[in-house]
Parts: structure tokens; C-alpha cells; sequence
């Protein structure tokens, strides 16, 4: 990502599962700690269910298709039958949670090919999944939400989404891949090793070369891409090439160029009147769905590879998303910290993110808005919560609600108290603007003292005290 290095980043913790089946946890110091979104992932019960039947398309019959039309050879369509006709035997013969997990792949597979995008090009992703799912749930550990695992021998970076089993993690991969072929010499070979295995992963998607997701994820279904993902692909390629010294990186990052130039479902491009916005995701293309640090991203691996190739597409790109978002930064500020999308704050490591991304733009193009917005950010970090007192008079002996606004996203405490004795106390989590505490009905009418204390995610405190006036 342009400068930022996953090492800088913080390295993340994954699982290693080696050919024996035991698994170890260590860290993996080129794999960026922030690569999953935060929305919660298609459960089970969320499928809209067996498209295949309905559609008349299996999975067998598509590749059956594809064998005959030559477009694959004998031993992948043998190899690619018996491994889904495999998988229902290997599923009964797992517990629920395990079955589950590898059933769900199964099932993705299955509505890909009803849908009628089961083309040769995603079969080794969509295949890799179904072998890496088959190996993990007979072997590995049960995982949490997010958590980040890889298979001794490889150096892809896979993520468990609960109900979707393991899924390739395009934007890690390529972030990993992008600090292992920016690191320099000492790791040359390793970026080329990398890349072998990720670039034969891409998929013909509109019009080029794209590195897919292949699950239901947040109202979505595969295949669908990301802008951040594809722009990070485009940087590690960049890097490569100059690592390397081999120009045959930026010709495949050229061919990873027009899904930005495409809409979306196929693209990732939204045109708006100032230029363009790259989509965090291919499946939603409504501005309240526009997330910040993706499409910064985007642009940074847009301006990288543009740098290096000199090529004149790249550049037009990086302008019409760079005046856009040289409109939307400012709106991504609350005055106090960043949001996430429109409505939503930033988590701390999100927070933290946006804010590198800004400082590389800045670096990159001296773009005040970028520079001041960082900057702004930075402060953040120091900077405590604000709290306001909004209610101040409430009847006696009726449940009430005492208002109040808070800066950012903090834990935010109130305790009410009459001579020195605390008559209500309780805390909660609370995005920033006006909300409230319900409190019971205070018996007797009084001066009571209110404080209000908040910390935010950086572990800056603040408080504050007033009085609320009860009356009879």
C-alpha cells in the first residue's frame, strides 16, 4: 500500500497448519494486522438456498460443459469431479460445526455454477478453496471470526468467516506480498515465489485480470471484488517489478486495470461529477456504503502503479478518484475522529489506518486536504472525549432518561447522586453525537449531582460534571 508497510502496520497472529495435521500459532511479520472488514459475514440461515437445483446448472454438469468445449483439459475436469463429488461423503463424516463450515463452500460452489460464472478462470481459486476447507476441518482447529491461518509450503493468507468456512484473503495476501517485494533484496525470492502462486489466481472479470472473493459476505454473493484488494494488487505487482527488475509485472498489473474503469456488479467504479469512487465492494454501490479507507487505498495503489509504469490509463484513473475523494475526506471527519463509512466511526485500528493512508496521499501529492486531515487525525489519538449535559430537570417519581452528547465513540459512565450518596450508576458504549441513560424514578425532588466520564479508544479519559433539578 503505496509506503505502508504490514511490518509497520503490526504483524498478525495466524495458525499454520503443516502436512501432519498439527496446527502452531505464530506471528507473521509481513501479513498487515487490519484486513477484515468490519460487517458481520453471511450466516448459514442467511443463504437464499440450493440455486443450483433450481437454475438447472451443477457444478458437474458446468465442468462437464467446460471439457467439452475444450476449455479445460482431462486431468483438471477429473480432478475437479472427484473433489466435489468427494466432498458430500467427507461432510458426513464431520462433526456439525466442521460439516457446516465445509458444506457451506460446497454450497457457494454450487450456486457459482447455477448462476452461470463458473468459468475456467476462477476454477483454480474456487477449487484451492474447496481443498484447503477439505484439509482444515479434518484437521485443523475451530476458529473465531477473522481469525487469519495459512498451510505449511504456501505463503497465501486464508480467513475464517463463521457459516463460509476459510476464504482466500485477497487483500492480505497482496498486503503481505507488497511488504515482502518492497522489504528489497533479501527477500526477492520470496516475493517471487509469492506472486506464483497469487497471480494464476485471478479470474477474467471485466474485461482484465481480478483477484475475486468467492462467499456471501454483508448482503453479498460471489463472485465479488474489492477496489482496496485490486488496488493492493496493483502496488505489490509495482513493487515487484522494481524489486525484481522484471517488467513483466507491470504488463500483468496493466491487465488488472479495468475493473476501475467498469461499473459495478463487474467493475468497482462510480462516477460522480467530480471524477470517480472506487467501491470498497463490487455489491454496494449506494454512498452509504462508501468506505473511506478502501477507496484511499485504491488510490494509492492506482498512484504507485502509475508511477512506476508511466502508463497513461493508471494516471487518468488516479485523477478522477483522487478529485473525488479530495471532496469526500472532509466528510469522513467528525471533528473529533474518523468515520468508517458514512454514519459509522472508525474502529481504533481502522481509525489508525485511514489516518497512514492520509498521511501517504499527503506525502504523494501535497494535497492540503489529505495533509490537514491526517493531521487532524493524529490528534485524535490524544485528544480526550468531550461530554455535554443535555437534561437537566426531570419529574420526581418517573422513570426518566437523562441526554447527553459525547464527541466520539467512547464508554461513556454516569453516576447520579444526592448529599454525597449515589441513587444510580451504570456505563455503556455510545458512537459520537446525542444519547441517553434511562434512569429509575427518583423519589424525592432535589438538586442532584450528575458526572459523566468517557473514554474512547485510544484511552484518552474525560469527564464532567453537572446538576439535574428534580421536581415534584
Amino acid at each position: 500500500m503505496l509506503a505502508w508497510s504490514p511490518v509497520a502496520a503490526r504483524a498478525a497472529r495466524v495458525i499454520v497448519l503443516d502436512r501432519a495435521g498439527h496446527a502452531t500459532v505464530r506471528d507473521d511479520p509481513y501479513l498487515p494486522a487490519t484486513v477484515t472488514p468490519p460487517a458481520a459475514p453471511s450466516r448459514p440461515d442467511d443463504r437464499a438456498g440450493p440455486a443450483h437445483t433450481a437454475a438447472g446448472r451443477t457444478v458437474a454438469s458446468e465442468l462437464t460443459r467446460l471439457f467439452r468445449a475444450h476449455a479445460i483439459i482431462a486431468s483438471e475436469y477429473r480432478r475437479y469431479r472427484a473433489d466435489v463429488n468427494g466432498a458430500p461423503t467427507e461432510i458426513k463424516h464431520l462433526s456439525s460445526t466442521r460439516g457446516r463450515e465445509l458444506e457451506a463452500v460446497v454450497e457457494n460452489l454450487h450456486d457459482i455454477a447455477a448462476s452461470g460464472k463458473l468459468i475456467p478462470s476462477r476454477l483454480p481459486a474456487l477449487f484451492a478453496t474447496l481443498e484447503r476447507n477439505r484439509q482444515w476441518w479434518k484437521r485443523g482447529p475451530l476458529l473465531s471470526y477473522g481469525q487469519r491461518v495459512e498451510f505449511a509450503g504456501s505463503m497465501l493468507v486464508w480467513e475464517f468467516y463463521p457459516g463460509q468456512g476459510i476464504q482466500l484473503q485477497e487483500l492480505g495476501s497482496f498486503g503481505k506480498a507488497q511488504g515482502l517485494c518492497a522489504a528489497g533484496p533479501s527477500d526477492a525470492a520470496r516475493c517471487k515465489q509469492f506472486l506464483a502462486e497469487l497471480i494464476p489466481l485471478a479470474a477474467r472479470r471485466a474485461g482484465g485480470l481480478t483477484w475475486e472473493y468467492y462467499f456471501k459476505f454483508d448482503g453479498g454473493n460471489p463472485p465479488w471484488t474489492s477496489a482496496m484488494s485490486q488496488g493492493t494488487a496493483l502496488q505489490a505487482l509495482a513493487d515487484a517489478s522494481r524489486s525484481l527488475h522484471d517488467p513483466s509485472y507491470l504488463d500483468l498489473a496493466r491487465r488488472a486495470l479495468p475493473v476501475f474503469t467498469r461499473p459495478p456488479p463487474a467493475g468497482v467504479a462510480v462516477r460522480t461529477s467530480r471524477g470517480a469512487r472506487y467501491l470498497q465492494y463490487s455489491f454496494a454501490a449506494s454512498p452509504g456504503n462508501n468506505v473511506i479507507n478502501g477507496f484511499l487505498q485504491s488510490l494509492i495503489g492506482l498512484q504507485d502503479y502509475a508511477q512506476v509504469s508511466g502508463n497513461s490509463l493508471a494516471r487518468r484513473l488516479f485523477a478522477a478518484g483522487d478529485a473525488e475523494a479530495r471532496f469526500e475526506v472532509p466528510h469522513f471527519d467528525t471533528g473529533a475522529w474518523s468515520l468508517y463509512q458514512p454514519g459509522e466511526e472508525d474502529s481504533l485500528d481502522y481509525h489508525e489506518l485511514v489516518t497512514e493512508f492520509l498521511h501517504q496521499l499527503c506525502t504523494a501529492t501535497s494535497t492540503p486536504v489529505y495533509c490537514s486531515t491526517a493531521s487532524r487525525f493524529d490528534e485524535d489519538l490524544k485528544t480526550p472525549p468531550v461530554l455535554r449535559l443535555l437534561t437537566t430537570r426531570v419529574k420526581a417519581k418517573q422513570p426518566a432518561r437523562i441526554s447527553f452528547r459525547v464527541s466520539k465513540i467512547s464508554r461513556v459512565g454516569i453516576t447520579v447522586s444526592l448529599h454525597g450518596k449515589t441513587v444510580f450508576l451504570t456505563s455503556a458504549s455510545f458512537g459520537y453525537g446525542v444519547h441517553s441513560f434511562a434512569i429509575p424514578a427518583l423519589a424525592c425532588a432535589g438538586s442532584y449531582s450528575v458526572a459523566l466520564d468517557a473514554t474512547d479508544l485510544a484511552g484518552n479519559y474525560g469527564q464532567m460534571a453537572g446538576t439535574l433539578k428534580v421536581s415534584r
